[in-house]
Parts: C-alpha cells; structure tokens; sequence
C-alpha cells in the first residue's frame, strides 16, 4: 500500500483568490516505511516544507505529468498554496512550463517577488502564512489580466467532471474566440501543459476519486473514456501500473526520496 496524505484546508481569504487557488496543510498520515506516491498534477504551487529535523524550505513546485513512487521515510509536514492558473510568471518570474517537473527553492527564481516571500513564509506557521500573504499580494502583484481570465477559462472548459467532459481543443478554441494555436501557447505559459495533457491528468484524478464506488466500464463512460480498456491504457501510462494494480498494492519499484529538493 502507498502512504496516504493527511490534507487539511485552510480559509481563503478573499484578498489572495485573484492569485491562489487553494491552500492547505499537508502531511504523512501512515507508517513512515509506507511507499509514498506523488500523483500527477497539473498545478503549480507554492510549498513551505518543514523537515523532520526542523529544517525550512520555501519551494516552488511544478506540475508532475507522471506519478512518482518512493522509498517510505518520515516525511515533512508542508503548508502547500496551489497557483491559480496565470499565476506562474507574475509571481515567481517564469512561466509554468518552466518548471514542469521541477522543484525549485523560491531563492533561485528570478522574480525579486518570488524571493522575498520565500525569505518572508520561511519561519511562519501556516495560519500566519496565510495572512501574510493576505495582506502583501495584492499590493506585490497587479490584477489578473485578459490573458490569465483566458487561461482560467480554458482550464475550467478542458476540466472532466462526472458526466460531463470537455470538447475537442478546437471546440474549446472556438467558444474562447481564439486560435488552437493561441489556446495551446496560453495553457503552455500559464498552467505548462497542452489543454489535452490537462485533461488526462484531471480525467485521472477523476477516475481516481470514484474507482471504489463505480464499475470500471461505468467510470470509464462518466468520465469521457471510448470504453474500459481506453481508460486502463491511460491509466498505466500517467500512473505505471494499470487500475487494479495500483488499487491493490501492486506498484512499480519504489526510489528513495532525495534531500535535495530538486528532482
């Protein structure tokens, strides 16, 4: 079996909802010699990761296009604040792609303003992380753009939800009244991802979240799959193992997880 998180959601100040998507607060809820998996995903978030030791990391952490599996040891707690989609360049000085399978300390990114709230966010517990951010984002960043509406519509149209999935890109293009190419170029910049790996990776979380409530071939049709065996194949490819596999424990080989927070 893998380790499970024990993930806690913290209010959202109206002030940081033009920037931030969520926060919460996060940590191992199982043996430290569980294996741990990291899912894909496709946001961006900033996390304030404190060790076993004590030790403080401010991080940026990119999207994850394939699940990781790794040794168990005793893992950090983290207060993790998901970007809304956009967000990357304004905040932390590069776009989302930029960090595509990445973890970078936020004292490495060229944005003056990623590196005083890393300096900032450092040593605060996380109801004061929050609050600090209430309260110094809104004068630090300008407001969302035209361009980061657009993203942030793209995204909410290329989501898969139970019984309802998102049409082809060009249909997606047409409704924003942009080009594919122009859909494509505003995905890669502000969530780092095509619109269509966005939505196996959310089709994935959605599969992930009904798998033990739901027959396979039902899930496989609410979540916009052709049939079963489509839905297994995309499975095994974003998660290594095919469903059954993963639901009973069968997983691939495990690395160990690293000091260094990059990958």
């Amino acid at each position: 079996m893998t380790n499970s998180r024990a993930e806690q959601a913290l209010p959202m100040p109206e002030a940081l909802r033009p920037w931030i998507a969520g926060i919460s607060t996060v940590a191992a809820a199982g043996p430290p010699e569980e294996a741990f998996v990291h899912l894909p995903d496709a946001g961006t978030k900033v996390v304030v990761r404190v060790g076993v030791d004590g030790h403080r990391d401010v991080l940026a952490v990119g999207p994850r296009v394939r699940a990781t599996y790794h040794d168990g040891k005793a893992l950090a707690s983290c207060v993790e604040m998901r970007l809304a989609p956009g967000t990357a360049r304004p905040l932390l000085g590069v776009p989302a792609v930029a960090l595509v399978g990445k973890v970078v300390p936020l004292d490495e990114l060229p944005s003056g303003t990623a590196r005083e709230l890393g300096r900032e966010l450092r040593w605060l517990a996380p109801e004061e992380a929050v609050a600090h951010l209430a309260d110094v984002l809104p004068d630090r960043l300008t407001r969302t753009s035209g361009r980061a509406e657009l993203v942030r519509a793209g995204v909410d149209a290329m989501s898969v939800r139970i019984g309802r999935t998102p049409g082809p890109v060009s249909q997606v293009a047409r409704e924003l009244a942009v080009s594919e190419r122009q859909l494509r170029n505003l995905f890669t910049e502000g969530v780092g991802l095509s619109p269509k790996h966005y939505a196996r990776i959310d089709r994935l979380h959605a599969v992930l979240t009904h798998a033990t409530t739901a027959p396979w071939a039902e899930l496989a049709a609410a979540t916009g799959y052709y049939d079963q065996s489509h839905m297994t194949s995309d499975f095994r490819a974003l998660m290594g193992v095919p469903p059954r596999s993963y639901f009973t424990g069968r997983l691939p080989a495990a690395t160990p997880c690293r000091a260094n927070p990059r990958p």
